[in-house]
């Protein structure tokens, strides 16, 4: 539904739009906007330079080089999805909040890997599964993206990556999985990250927003 007013020569302003909510009519405001955009761009950072990572990890792997340029790549994936979980839009609070906790666990085991280990950080990780115990925290925050995302919008690509993730880390965690099955599920995990985030990026906005008035309530539950 779309609200207008009317000028002193009779002219038609639109105003802003008006949605009907479950709870009552909201408006979306340029925060509203911003804030997708932001968590859209930190999705496109992660998956962009999680794709750029497990190619080289997949095909040139073993070159010293390489794997230092792998840390700084993950770097930049943590910050990506740091990004999107503070700007990310989730009804219940007390799951958002959640995964911010196993985002900032993650990035701190990240970090103390990183600077801790004699190895380059991708190197210590694949070598030691059990780095996967406090570095996992990360990917269960990204993973919970992709089921919010698969719930609310019914998409076929975060569908597959939500079981996928925890697939992978675990077959690595408990040496299940044979080489080649986790280099297939990394290289599907890396592709259908690119293709959500780019989908994403073209989906209208309003839809990430979501109803504003289920917002509201809960907050004055709270």
């Amino acid at each position: 539904m779309q609200t207008e007013t009317m000028t002193s020569q009779g002219e038609v302003l639109r105003s802003t739009p008006v949605y009907q909510g479950q709870f009552g009519e909201f408006t979306i405001t340029p925060d509203d906007r911003r804030e997708v955009i932001i968590y859209r761009g930190g999705l496109t950072i992660a998956a962009v330079s999680f794709a750029i990572g497990s190619t080289l990890a997949l095909t040139q792997g073993n070159q010293p080089f390489i794997q230092s340029l792998l840390t700084p790549l993950y770097t930049l994936f943590t910050i990506g999805l740091g990004i999107s979980l503070f700007t990310i839009h989730i009804y219940l609070k007390v799951l958002h909040r959640t995964l911010q906790a196993f985002w900032l666990i993650g990035a701190i085991a990240s970090l103390f890997v990183a600077h801790f280990s004699p190895e380059p950080f991708v190197s210590t990780v694949y070598r030691y599964p059990l780095t996967l115990l406090g570095i996992g925290f990360a990917f269960a925050a990204l993973t919970g993206i992709f089921f919010k995302e698969a719930f609310c919008f019914d998409r076929l690509e975060t569908k597959l990556l939500t079981p996928i993730v925890p697939l992978l880390l675990l077959g690595h965690l408990t040496g299940l999985l044979p080489l080649q099955v986790e280099q297939t599920l990394l290289a599907s995990w890396a592709g259908l990250f690119v293709v959500f985030a780019f989908r994403k990026v073209i989906q209208q906005i309003p839809p990430d927003i979501g109803d504003k008035s289920v917002f509201e309530y809960l907050k004055q539950q709270r």
